[in-house]
């Protein structure tokens, strides 16, 4: 199984357009400690020829264009090597890429039922033909053989399963935090197999609970929600009032965050992917990367290419 991070920011990516925070100007500036990111998607094969695409990014079309497997096959006028795309949750940061594929190619989408109920209520994803981009619903907890649009199998298994977490930004519409938790299947992490190794990809979790835990033992390799270091650290640098629990974001460090929590996952190596640009996680030279190496943990990069 071949693992490629073709994006390891959260929303916005690093540098954001309009941040002026430490880690932006880093980054903006070429600091080669803060390396430009672009937003969270991971691209999974089992053969290195027929790939499934975990979540579509804003910056997708930028993320493919860098990838040489996922260019179309040499002599072809048009066609990919992308033969799924799998959704984690709604948000903007995760299905926007959606829009970047719409020009007449076949693939399959699978998501949970309650992702494709946001995207069947929103009509600018209809531009997926759904002739050649058949929906398919998991249900939570059921491993299925991932195929292409003509149900071709391309080598990979996965199980969809609920995480905490809390309904997309764009669809909060004012409601109290108390009410923005969402229900099972609004957020999910995704097992993924080839029948060798094991691959769990949770980009967004609220708290880790004992059935998450349960889940993650013996996993080859985990790609973990990374988004701040500390609850208060956006309010801290001025920017923005939310805190990683109203963001539905558990943070890294500290005694309850996913560092202390995730301490006795039986895990061959574990990565954090989908980091906020406040995170002091996104530069190589702070003590907080430091305290997450010796921890056991990597910070996933873009182009990163992970074999398990």
């Amino acid at each position: 199984m071949r693992i490629v991070v073709l994006g390891s920011a959260a929303g916005g990516g690093l540098p954001q357009w309009n941040c002026g925070c430490a880690n932006c100007r880093r980054a903006r500036a070429g600091d080669p400690a803060v390396p430009a990111r672009t937003q969270s998607s991971i691209a999974v094969s089992a053969d290195g020829l027929r790939w499934a695409l975990f979540n579509a990014s804003p910056d997708l079309r930028q993320q493919v264009a860098a990838t040489p497997a996922l260019a179309p096959p040499d002599g072809a006028l048009r066609g990919t090597p992308l033969a799924s795309v799998v959704l984690t949750n709604a948000d903007i940061d995760h299905v926007a890429g959606l829009l970047s594929l719409r020009e007449a190619q076949p693939f399959a989408l699978y998501a949970s039922g309650r992702i494709h109920a946001v995207l069947e209520a929103n009509p600018i994803f209809d531009v997926l033909d759904r002739d050649r981009v058949p929906r398919r619903a998991l249900e939570l907890g059921g491993a299925v053989p991932l195929s292409d649009a003509a149900g071709a199998p391309i080598g990979l298994e996965v199980t969809l399963f609920p995480v905490p977490g809390k309904v997309p930004l764009w669809l909060e519409g004012g409601r109290p935090a108390e009410e923005l938790a969402g229900e099972a299947g609004d957020t999910v992490g995704v097992e993924v197999t080839d029948g060798r190794r094991r691959l769990l990809y949770v980009p967004a979790c609220a708290r880790v609970t004992p059935a998450l835990l349960d889940r993650l033992h013996g996993a080859d390799l985990l790609l973990f929600d990374g988004t701040l270091w500390d609850d208060e650290e956006m309010v801290r640098q001025g920017l923005g009032p939310k805190t990683g629990p109203r963001m539905g974001h558990l943070s890294v460090g500290g005694p309850q965050g996913s560092i202390a929590a995730l301490r006795e996952a039986r895990v061959r190596r574990r990565a954090f992917i989908h980091l906020n640009n406040s995170n002091p996680l996104l530069a190589a030279d702070t003590p907080e990367r430091a305290a997450a190496a010796a921890a056991g943990w990597e910070v996933a990069s873009d182009g990163q290419e992970f074999i398990p």
